[in-house]
This record gives C-alpha cells, sequence and structure tokens, in this order.
C-alpha cells in the first residue's frame, strides 16, 4: 500500500455541454506520472475517463499534454505529488472529451 496520495481534480465533459470537476484520490509511488495516475484511473475506478496518450508510437509523442494547474505539461512526464493537482484539457484546442482534444490542424480533419 503506497503512502503517497495525490488529488485529482479532472475537468470530465465533451464539447456538447457544460464541464463538471470529479475528484480521485489516486495511490501512488515516487516516480509514477500523471499518465501513471490516469491510467490507474481508468483501470481501477472509471473506465469511462478519456485521456488521449500514444508512448510506444515515436510518431504520435504529445498526444498527452494537457493542463495542470493551469501550466501545459505532458502527462507522461509530470510526475504525482501529494495533494490537490487540478488537470484540464489544453484550453487552446477544441474538446472532444474529458482532457481529450482535437490534435489534427482544421484543415487536415475529416468533415463530420
Amino acid at each position: 500500500m503506497s503512502k503517497h496520495t495525490a488529488r485529482l481534480h479532472i475537468q470530465r465533459g465533451d464539447s456538447g455541454g457544460a464541464s463538471r470537476i470529479q475528484i480521485f484520490d489516486v495511490p501512488f509511488d515516487p516516480g509514477n506520472s500523471l499518465l501513471d495516475g490516469l491510467r490507474w484511473i481508468r483501470a481501477t475506478l472509471d473506465p469511462t475517463l478519456a485521456v488521449r496518450f500514444s508512448c510506444i508510437n515515436a510518431n504520435a509523442c504529445k498526444e498527452c499534454m494537457m493542463e495542470l494547474d493551469g501550466k501545459v505539461v505532458y502527462a507522461c512526464t509530470q510526475r504525482l505529488r501529494d495533494g490537490d493537482m487540478h488537470i484540464t484539457p489544453l484550453g487552446n484546442k477544441a474538446l472532444v472529451q474529458d482532457l481529450v482534444t482535437e490534435i489534427a490542424p482544421r484543415d487536415e480533419r475529416l468533415l463530420r
């Protein structure tokens, strides 16, 4: 059992409605990343949390970008810490759902 707990305040919602903040208490060991914590939430508490990452494919790096306490970070390199952490999707990109935003330039997206 871990002695450390991060309290993640995660902005949830999609492009069609109002957003809400959902709070998750995430146990962690020193060195665990924010992405580790988000994946733990999906595996253990809420499989509906939308988050994008692709660490295996070097051509797809930067997919886990989000805002932590108002600063843009990579979830895979940002370390969890004890206490409150406020996570939101990128503010300068169109929201898809939860922490997932559009990554393709507007002129490269498929028409819906």
